[in-house]
């Protein structure tokens, strides 16, 4: 997954917003950054519907906020393999990637939500106020790392640099 979000590096223009994504069997948390890719705000949850009608709301987000790419969170299992919600995942990059004409990418999300729901429970929010919030926070936390790792690739020395 690294090796999509190294080949996005060299796709991006020098300045532009990303979204990211949580995708849930009920909802879809959304994060934004900001236009230098350097902090990502949760932005909204969208209810599950038909992948058309999905779509058409993310568009219109790309559209109004001049997102350049989109980063899913991939649901890896913790050694890493692929299970049905990967699977599913993947299947939803595949049918809205014709539909968008920007690059998406996945990214890995392990532990996204546990460490979003420590974080709001840390907080003190009410059960109520986690189902809320925990979605679109899931989704900046995953856009975050990607943002992350897309700065070191951009600014960072090469991993041999810092070995010798």
């Amino acid at each position: 997954m690294s090796t999509a979000l190294e080949a996005l590096a060299g796709k991006l223009p020098p300045q532009g917003r990303v979204i990211g994504v949580d995708l849930g069997t009920k909802t879809i948390g959304l994060s934004l950054s900001d236009v230098e890719r350097r902090i990502a705000s949760p932005l909204e949850t969208l209810p599950r519907t038909k992948l058309q009608a999905d779509a058409a709301k993310m568009k219109a987000l790309c559209e109004r906020h001049g997102v350049v790419a989109i980063v899913v969170g991939m649901p890896l299992n913790m050694d890493g393999t692929s299970g049905p919600r990967a699977q599913a995942t993947r299947a939803f990059i595949r049918n809205l990637e014709p539909l968008l004409s920007i690059p998406i990418v996945p990214w890995d999300e392990r532990m996204s939500t546990m460490a979003v729901t420590r974080t709001l429970l840390d907080a003190d929010a009410s059960r109520a106020r986690r189902g809320a919030l925990v979605d679109k926070m899931a989704a900046a936390y995953i856009l975050q790392g990607a943002l992350d790792r897309l700065g070191y690739m951009e600014s960072g020395p090469e991993p041999q640099d810092w070995l010798d």
